[in-house]
């Protein structure tokens, strides 16, 4: 079977979030059913299990990226995708891609896609699954055979949604790491902070370890509680912060600009050696996600028969490659995947940094089960041209999606804070409005969605 026959049968499965689908009890049990009849492929190799609410994807990159510079052979899995579903699965394989961490192949996904497939619809006619397994189970599963197949040494996995019952958690993590927490997917993870952070904590073992740092009281607390319960010994990545001292670029020339977003650059102290810590990840949140990656990959030293020296840590966070996030596409255009409050808050920050006099254009499009009200508090009046900033605008895009909010909630939204905005049909409409509206030296941000990121991305990058 094809590659497109492969997608087109997984894309029909990936309901299961869909506002109007019926609400569907997800179980571990079912996923442990499915890999059993697999051969437990998870459990032929070690793995980092990755949670957390925002910062979860560039922590995972960051690390897969320093362990690939290290020699070893690296899975990283993460979800969701911008443009191609094979984004999410990727090896370092160098009979592959040379030292680089690369998409699983087309044919290779289609064949154990039907392999994985075909498995669980067995499984479903002799009753020992209830249904079929969902979207992310599915490639899931799939991961983990292709990593098995490829004898990976070792594989950094992104949790999808939460942490106790997703998917990935079948795994046996050698290490657990629990970024940045706060409020998303309450219909499935709870109403609060503490709620949402019992959920994530779901993927810590017992006598386990744990890496994260210091967030708000009531995660720290959850956490906290989830992990003296189960006998977790702690490690707090905030020892691999940059100190106040060290907040400008060490290296202010060597650094690339991106849209006037400071780029991160600076020297931290490990074993008392310098370590330059230069990303391609703009914005001063990505040092928290720096500072897990490398309190991960120094604890994983004690945990894999492998080598991870600081040179390798320094070059894996320079080659990180994680886009979509303060992603400057030249020339005017900045994509963040910020869809919730706290991400938005985070974009709020980074566009401090701009040039105060710099016109700017928000491009923005969400689902519906996000808090748009509050998203919008936070950003559109940034971009409000009946103030002070005559030259500013917002566009609105649909997105491609069941759960796409409507352009005219999108509307209302601007109206109830009496900032105007315009709207387009399409993605590639609303970025042609955009371009037309922005006066030369403005910037376009577009956010509110890796989808509407994903679709802007791919129409950017068009020769």
């Amino acid at each position: 079977m094809s590659f497109a026959a492969a997608v087109e049968h997984l894309q029909a499965l990936a309901q299961e979030l869909s506002p109007t689908a019926p609400r569907r009890k997800f179980e571990l049990d079912h996923m442990r059913v499915l890999a059993a009849a697999l051969g437990d492929p998870q459990t032929r190799f070690p793995s980092v299990l990755i949670a957390g609410t925002n910062g979860k994807g560039s922590t995972a990159a960051t690390l897969a990226s320093i362990l690939t510079a290290a020699g070893l052979r690296t899975a990283l899995y993460t979800s969701p995708h911008l443009t191609r579903v094979t984004e999410r699965i990727r090896t370092s394989d160098p009979a592959l891609c040379a030292s680089e961490l690369c998409e699983i192949g087309e044919e290779e996904f289609a064949r154990i896609y039907f392999q994985v497939d075909e498995t669980a619809r067995i499984l479903v006619d002799d009753g020992r699954l209830p249904h079929q397994p969902s979207f992310f189970e599915t490639l899931t599963a799939l991961a983990f055979l292709y990593f098995a197949e490829r004898q990976v040494e070792v594989a950094v996995l992104e949790v999808g949604l939460g942490g106790r019952l997703d998917a990935t958690n079948i795994v046996e993590p050698v290490l657990s790491v629990i970024t940045d927490i706060a409020l998303d997917h309450q219909d499935y993870l709870g109403n609060t902070i503490a709620e949402i952070a019992r959920e994530k904590a779901g993927i810590l073992r017992p006598n386990g370890t744990l890496v994260t740092l210091p967030q708000h009281p009531e995660a720290n607390q959850a956490i906290g509680e989830a992990a003296v319960a189960l006998g977790v010994r702690g490690i707090n990545a905030a020892d691999y912060l940059p100190g106040r001292e060290l907040a400008t670029a060490a290296n202010p020339g060597d650094s690339e600009p991106t849209a006037t977003i400071p780029a991160n650059d600076y020297t931290i102290s490990i074993e008392h050696q310098p370590l330059r810590a230069h990303s391609p990840l703009p914005g001063e949140h990505q040092r928290r996600n720096i500072a897990l990656a490398i309190a991960a990959a120094i604890e994983l030293r004690t945990k894999l028969p492998a080598e991870i020296p600081l040179q390798a840590v320094e070059a894996g966070i320079a080659n990180t490659s994680w886009p979509g996030r303060l992603e400057l596409i030249p020339p005017n255009l900045l994509l963040d995947v910020a869809h919730n409050p706290a991400g938005a808050w985070t974009l709020r920050a980074a566009i401090a940094a701009l040039p105060e006099a710099q016109p700017r254009t928000l491009l923005f499009s969400c689902l519906r089960d996000k808090d748009l009200n509050e998203i919008a508090r936070i950003l559109f009046p940034l971009f409000d041209s009946t103030a002070d900033r005559t030259h500013d605008h917002i566009v609105f895009a649909p997105i491609p999606n069941p759960r796409a909010a409507a352009l005219d909630d999108l509307l209302a939204a601007a109206g109830a804070l009496d900032i105007p905005a315009h709207s387009a049909p399409t993605a590639a409409e609303a970025l042609d409005l955009a371009r037309r509206l922005t006066p030369p030296g403005g910037l376009i941000i577009a956010t509110g969605s890796i989808y509407l990121v994903g679709a802007l991305r791919e129409l950017a990058l068009q020769p």
